[in-house]
């Protein structure tokens, strides 16, 4: 299943649920947004997202701790989370979706190619994904979008309704 159908999901469950939500992308680099955008309806749920491609503007813009990224460097489960927590808390949204990681061609900071985060955060806390995936450049950036929007889905799914 594609981008598209993980995005239709997580927008419709959105919906029904009356919440938002916003991005924080790093190796997607805006196509999370991209794809949400394509579906009918989103305005009523997306806020809007910060593409923090650059590792000073995951501290700058999305608020990840400083020490963190110095000490870890930017593909790291915890940076993953503390992006999604970051837009989330920056954008005014109910759910917060991130990602980070490595989509080649080349390794970077001893990070292998395919090697991702995805990171979804709400009120009852977060949720980080590692995955290892396969393929060039493009299709790593387009599965790490469906796997984020589909973990937002299933967030979404097993959260408790809001009041």
């Amino acid at each position: 299943m594609g981008p598209d159908i993980a995005a239709a999901a997580a927008v419709h469950r959105l919906i029904d649920r009356h919440e938002t939500f916003a991005t924080a992308e790093s190796l997607t680099g805006g196509l999370v947004a991209a794809t949400v955008v394509e579906i009918p309806g989103v305005s009523a749920v997306y806020r809007g997202g910060l593409v923090v491609y650059a590792t000073e503007l995951k501290h700058i813009l999305a608020g990840v701790p400083q020490a963190l990224l110095d000490e870890r460097g930017p593909v790291d489960p915890d940076v993953a989370g503390a992006l999604a927590e970051g837009a989330r808390e920056r954008c005014g949204a109910d759910w917060g979706v991130a990602t980070t990681g490595v989509a080649g061609p080349e390794p970077q900071d001893g990070k292998p190619v395919g090697l991702v985060y995805v990171a979804v955060a709400g009120a009852s806390g977060t949720q980080v994904r590692e995955l290892r995936l396969d393929g060039n450049r493009a299709a790593i950036r387009t599965e790490s979008v469906t796997r984020a929007l589909f973990l937002l889905a299933d967030c979404l799914q097993g959260a408790p309704a809001p009041v």
